[in-house]
């Protein structure tokens, strides 16, 4: 494939360089031949040439526009066929995915995305009217970790389960790409997304409350939820919620966190 260009540093750039790894992302999607793929940052290509031979559909967002010269080069044929629309747009600002033609659950996300930007496309894509009905992810590999493996819970975790079910798929070893990052990524895989999870509660107070819970790592819940809440209050619903007293918020599972979301509002 052409579509050679000098990586930049400031969009956090790790081209994949070889169809390796992409097998294995399509893979971990399942059957996408005839559906759409929203591709953030598709860089050379290498990627979004997977998800076109499997029959799938593109939408892809690049913020760089060498690499949109380069992708309109080689996927002239795909474009003009109509399988192929790229968008000149920041992944930053995913405020708005109807504009880019999707439509809630009706496509799936397939992305190597930037290390840095990987908490809020996961947010941007989860926390929204707009969800994909899947998602597969290239990030680094502590962060998969984190959101699939990981017997503590934590903000980014919670955060994802509480719209969809995470799974680890593969470890990617740093020499898959150019250049290569200082450590190994994952691909992880978000499915069976929607809303379900949250139904009846604001997200913005549970979210409010994820963050408070966290707010400190080493005190215990209670201990940081009392900033905001009386703690004789909060002490009696734990024992409600048989929530131990003692417990810290990276303790505390997805289905309790809802409870205390449901409930807390009573304390005001």
């Amino acid at each position: 494939m052409s579509g050679r260009f000098e990586h930049k540093k400031s969009l956090g750039q790790h081209f994949l360089n070889s169809d390796y790894v992409p097998k294995l992302m399509c893979e971990a999607a399942g059957d996408i031949a005839g559906k759409t793929v929203l591709e953030i940052g598709p860089g050379t290509g290498i990627l979004t040439h997977e998800i076109l031979a499997r029959g799938a559909k593109v939408v892809a967002i690049e913020a760089d526009a060498r690499a949109i010269s380069s992708l309109e080069e080689t996927f002239a044929d795909e474009i003009a066929r109509g399988v192929l629309t790229i968008f000149h747009h920041d992944a930053r600002d995913l405020s708005d995915l109807p504009r880019f033609g999707l439509e809630e659950h009706s496509y799936i996300a397939i992305s190597n995305i930037p290390y840095y930007l990987s908490g809020s496309l996961f947010r941007s894509l989860l926390d929204t009217d707009c969800q994909p009905s899947d998602l597969v992810f290239l990030v680094q590999k502590e962060v998969a970790e984190r959101i699939a493996r990981d017997k503590k819970e934590s903000l980014l975790s919670l955060s994802i389960k509480a719209f969809g079910t995470p799974s680890y798929i593969s470890t990617v070893k740093k020499g898959h790409f150019t250049p290569p990052p200082k450590v190994d990524s994952a691909i992880v895989k978000v499915g069976d997304i929607n809303h379900v999870r949250l139904s009846g509660l604001d997200p913005a107070q549970f979210f409010h409350l994820l963050h408070l819970g966290f707010g400190q790592k080493r005190k215990q819940l209670l201990g940081n939820l009392s900033q905001q809440y009386n703690r004789d209050a909060l002490t009696a619903l734990f024992t409600s919620l048989s929530l131990d007293t003692t417990i810290r918020a990276e303790d505390v599972p997805l289905t309790q966190w809802v409870d205390l979301t449901k409930t807390i509002t009573l304390l005001k």
